[in-house]
């Protein structure tokens, strides 16, 4: 029985290097650019000390016997032993101890635990197979059958321990500088085919000896090798077995060995290479398997090569919209958790991309053993946690990542995070969020030798000024998959886009469209002859200006659709309009219940985020052919479409940015499925000349925001900066300022101002403010006067408050402690409610005065305590004149405060805005701000004692916001890309908990669910393995470090 399955394990093996080598070697596998170049990161630790035998152990072995007779396993091996060392004429002691510490030295440096069985096991076959070309090596001939059929049912380790004693042998009567060099000369010719056999290779070259400590091993150590072999067999047999298929032992083995090869060659300065960029080829799989990427493009493979990046420099690369620049982002990132061993950040825009970006790469994680963590809204934890074998790739938002960062600096881990990626680089211009992500890769920069930043953007110009202050390299291609015709349209004529023609534009055709007069009334842009060229066959967005106006069209155009529209599939239109029934309890928009069964809908944001993620999956498969929408969604989801119309030059009331034109029309062409892709820019003749300046202008500049934001740029820096220790005193941060964009584009600065000056003046207000200790003059400047940081300034910068509320918040709370009513949570509420929404918020009069009657005593003495006496509503209410002066902030507070009073008592955004007279993105949008900033909340209270009271009540208030569902759908919607529809529809069908999720079959999944898509399901399952790897992994972290015995106990030295 036992010959067959080492024959097995041997076939499998030998057939899937054959399977490699036959593999034609395609451009992106000629070499690895990550092994050729990177230098050394330096060796592997010293081998763990050999465990000592206890002689007092009982002998478990004593009685067992062989599969091949009647005599003992232990005899058996006991006479091979003897064979050996009689034939090879080799010392016992010191074969027995060399062995073991490479025994040891090998069981230690798993990669991972649960594949170290499987790895030696493949080890040891490997080096027999090579044995079997060498003759020389084989002297024991007759004795080869019976060796085997022994070997194959020893445990891993045993089998480890006679592969050693092998190479001992063989290295005794061999010659090391020949052995090596025939070794080198034998692997060259098929080290890309065969990824195993230049394993083999760097193994030999890399392993370290140390004669000495070895020396030192055989004196200290006197049992016979039996002895060894018998406590070993003895920790085999009380270890756990794990219930694994072999099939499936060697197919991780062969993808621990290859992340093994990708780790070694990075770390050499060898030309040797992995299969994949220095990646195991499960990650070339997996790209086919769940992406259906077979080939990289051409620039893909040559951004790869860079030099930049072989050594390791920080690189920013621009490429149009869609050019498949993440796909790289996504390969650096991979070769970064694999094969360095070291943490990723990636930072992206907006909550809904962190999410998406979660769901895809959580099966990437699963499958390669690395953790996706999700830091945006309230989620993420701060500092993370540190883990001891899985590394983690963090994907926050800008705010998030800002935080993340900070926590790591303090904790002294920052070195830890390998490289920073960072998608959008082009927002470092756009406001408080561009002086956010500035700030953020200053302290990278300033505080890290170690971390890599990559930056990555379709919209850039000055790249000279972001280069200097990312002490960057650059790359950038014009490559697009997929052709994209650039037109405009001014009356019923077509102009194509051409720099060469006298004013810009040639003339293309006329529209061919008959329209009546009625219709030409009601569709003067003549969006309908636009849009009826391409639909229902292929896929159309129009970008409209306004919210309103991506309503209207959507109605106009189904309007004057021809009725056979409607049959193109109706039934799963049909389904469409149902999910979203179930969506808003019952209700759904009339807009879209009039559109949708054309193949038409809006999107923009005041639709729920279930309702979003609904119209774009069933976009992105077909059943819907045109969305009208805003410009949000060309910078925020990924929906490419054949033809884009954009409805006006305009974004709201402004005119068009050159960088919002050129997101929007790169959603033109999908790859894969379109030969062209169009845009068509409608345009009045009065704005003809603006147009004309728009397409052939070079791209804006991106330009710090460090001054225009004074609070949370400036400001928040300097804080942080003396909060964190990065710098405390006036010298420093100067010195820390020029590593900033600002420090690069001083030309921004008041003309009658120098740097140092402005930092002078914000260091004052923040002492003024009493958020920093100290004096700064200017006879101090050259003096090295520390500042020092002020609880509440330590609470500002931990909590990530903007500057501008952090007096106003500490007020508040410290009001809320004279008198917090606690009869229900609207006081914590109003405490939570962001100060930020209030300028956007204008209260119905009525509503207000409904609501407020709706309260009970206890309740409306929170409205008393905060500021809105009962008799200021009542007067508003019905108009009369109000004497006494109230602050508006306060009452709009309030007002938002009630908005999710309501949500909680509901959890129903539908009604809730109904009855609020807001619309349903806005609700859910106050909700998902409420969430972030309770949990800003509970950080800045945790950082001040006297706040103590808030912090389990803020604690239990963030989940609340953060769900705003019944607490049973909470451990669901914990899972990244479930939502409330969706964990309603999965707590129905029986999957209740996360364990659920987790173990669930794909395929019964997409059976009971409706409208969830056989990918949808796998992303789920994906997601829920990840969180519940990663609840996992955090609880063995809390048990090993309860167990670590300290090294400071006193009268142990």
């Amino acid at each position: 029985m036992a010959e067959p399955r080492l024959a097995v394990r041997r076939k499998s093996r030998s057939s899937s290097e054959r399977k490699r080598s036959r593999a034609p070697v395609q451009p992106i596998a000629a070499s690895s650019p990550v092994a050729r170049k990177r230098p050394s990161s330096g060796g592997e630790g010293p081998p763990a000390e050999a465990p000592g035998s206890n002689d007092s152990e009982e002998d478990m072995f004593g009685d067992y016997d062989s599969f091949y007779g009647n005599d003992s396993l232990i005899a058996q091996v006991d006479d091979i032993e003897h064979k050996y060392l009689q034939d090879k004429n080799t010392d016992v002691k010191a074969a027995g101890e060399v062995l073991l510490g490479n025994l040891q030295s090998g069981v230690h440096q798993k990669e991972q635990d649960n594949f170290s069985a499987s790895e030696n096991m493949v080890g040891l076959e490997s080096d027999k197979e090579g044995a079997c070309q060498m003759p020389d090596r084989d002297p024991a001939g007759g004795n080869q059958e019976l060796t085997d059929s022994i070997l194959d049912d020893l445990p891993s380790s045993q089998l480890l321990y006679f592969e050693k004693l092998d190479e001992l042998s063989s290295a005794s009567r061999t010659s090391p500088v020949s052995k090596g060099r025939d070794e080198r000369v034998n692997s060259s010719s098929d080290k890309v085919g065969d990824p195993l056999s230049f394993y083999t290779g760097a193994e030999h070259r890399n392993r370290p000896t140390d004669s000495s400590s070895c020396s030192k091993r055989v004196l200290s150590k006197t049992e016979s090798l039996k002895d060894h072999l018998k406590n070993a067999m003895t920790g085999n047999a009380r270890a756990q077995t794990l219930q694994v298929s072999k099939t499936k032992q060697l197919k991780e083995a062969v993808l621990s060995e290859e992340i093994f090869v990708a780790r070694k060659a990075i770390e050499s300065s060898s030309v040797d290479i992995g299969p994949f960029y220095g990646l195991p080829s499960k990650v070339k799989d997996l790209f086919r398997q769940l992406r259906g990427i077979e080939t990289l493009y051409e620039w893909q493979h040559d951004c790869l090569m860079l030099e930049s990046l072989q050594q390791r420099k920080n690189l920013i690369y621009s490429l149009p919209t869609s050019g498949g620049k993440t796909l790289v982002a996504e390969i650096i990132i991979l070769q970064e958790l694999l094969c360095r061993q070291k943490d990723v950040l990636m930072i992206l825009p907006y909550v809904a991309i962190v999410q998406e970006k979660v769901r895809g790469l959580s099966s990437f994680g699963i499958e390669l053993g690395f953790l996706v963590e999700e830091y945006a809204g309230s989620k993420g934890r701060f500092p993370p946690i540190k883990r001891r074998v899985k590394k983690s790739l963090y994907i926050a938002t800008i705010e998030k990542g800002h935080a993340l960062v900070n926590s790591l600096i303090e904790t002294e881990r920052i070195d830890d995070l390998g490289l920073v990626v960072v998608d959008e680089l082009h927002m470092l211009g756009e406001g408080s969020r561009g002086a956010i992500l500035e700030i953020t890769l200053a302290k990278i920069l300033y505080t890290s030798k170690k971390t890599q930043i990559i930056g990555m953007s379709a919209t850039l110009n000055n790249v000279g000024d972001l280069q200097k202050f990312l002490q960057a390299e650059y790359y950038t291609n014009n490559f697009r998959p997929v052709e994209l015709k650039e037109y405009i349209k001014i009356r019923d004529t077509i102009y194509a886009v051409d720099s060469k023609a006298e004013n810009g534009f040639a003339f293309s055709r006329l529209l061919n469209f008959k329209y009546s007069s009625n219709l030409e009334k009601a569709d003067p842009d003549h969006i309908i002859a636009l849009v009826t060229e391409v639909i229902p066959k292929y896929s159309c967005l129009i970008f409209c200006p306004t919210k309103k106006s991506c309503e209207n069209v959507a109605s106009l155009v189904c309007k004057y659709l021809k009725k056979e529209f409607r049959a193109h599939r109706e039934k799963e239109k049909q389904d469409l309009i149902k999910n979203l029934k179930s969506i808003g309890n019952g209700t759904v928009c009339p807009v879209l219940k009039q559109t949708i069964p054309f193949g038409i809908a809006y999107h923009h944001s005041g639709l729920t985020n279930d309702e979003r993620k609904s119209i774009e999956e069933t976009y992105c498969a077909g059943v819907l052919c045109l969305l009208a929408c805003t410009a949000t969604l060309a910078a925020g989801v990924n929906l490419p479409a054949r033809r884009v119309i954009l409805r006006s030059p305009y974004v709201g009331n402004d005119f068009m940015k050159k960088s919002q034109y050129k997101q929007m029309i790169g959603r033109a062409g999908r790859a894969g499925i379109d030969s062209a892709g169009e845009s068509i820019l409608i345009v009045q003749e009065k704005d003809k000349h603006l147009v004309q300046d728009l397409v052939h202008s070079p791209l804006e500049n991106c330009y710090s925001n460090l001054l225009l934001e004074l609070t949370k740029g400036m400001q928040s820096l300097l804080l942080s900066l003396v909060g964190l220790k990065i710098a405390v005193t006036h010298e420093e941060v100067d010195n820390f300022m020029c590593c900033t964009l600002l420090g690069v584009q001083q030309q921004l600065l008041p003309k009658e101002k120098s740097l140092s000056e402005v930092v002078k003046d914000g260091l004052e207000n923040l002492i003024e403010k009493g958020l920093l200790k100290g004096k700064i003059s200017e006879q101090d400047h050259n003096s090295k006067s520390s500042l020092t940081i002020t609880p509440l300034g330590k609470a500002t910068y931990k909590g990530s408050i903007d500057l501008a509320y952090c007096n106003l918040l500490y007020r508040d709370l410290k009001k809320g402690l004279e008198g917090l009513v606690l009869e229900s949570n609207l006081h914590l509420l109003y405490l939570s409610t962001p100060y930020d929404m209030t300028s956007t918020c204008s209260p119905d009069w009525m509503i207000y005065f409904r609501q407020f009657n709706q309260l009970s005593a206890a309740e409306r003495k929170v409205a008393d305590i905060v500021g809105v006496p009962e008799s200021f509503i009542t007067k508003k209410a019905s108009g009369q004149a109000i004497r006494k002066n109230v602050d508006n902030a306060v009452v709009n507070r309030l007002y938002l405060t009630f908005v999710l009073y309501s949500l909680l008592k509901e959890t129903n955004i539908w009604s809730v805005s109904e009855r609020f007279n807001m619309s349903r993105g806005y609700v859910q949008n106050l909700l998902s701000s409420a969430a972030s900033f309770a949990s800003c909340l509970l950080h800045f209270c945790e950082e001040l004692e006297e706040f103590w009271v808030y912090k389990a009540l803020l604690t239990e208030l963030t989940k609340q916001l953060t769900y705003c569902v019944k607490t049973e759908l909470i451990p669901l919607m914990e899972v990244a890309g479930v939502l409330e529809a969706r964990a309603k529809q999965l707590y129905n069908a029986g999957y209740k908990t996360l364990a659920h999720l987790a173990n669930a079959n794909p395929e019964t999944l997409v059976k009971m669910i409706e409208h969830l898509s056989r990918r949808q399901a796998k992303q789920i399952i994906s997601s829920a393995k990840m969180l519940l790897s990663e609840k996992a992994e955090a609880l063995q972290e809390e048990v090993e470090e309860l167990l670590k015995v300290p090294t400071d106990i006193p009268g142990t030295h």
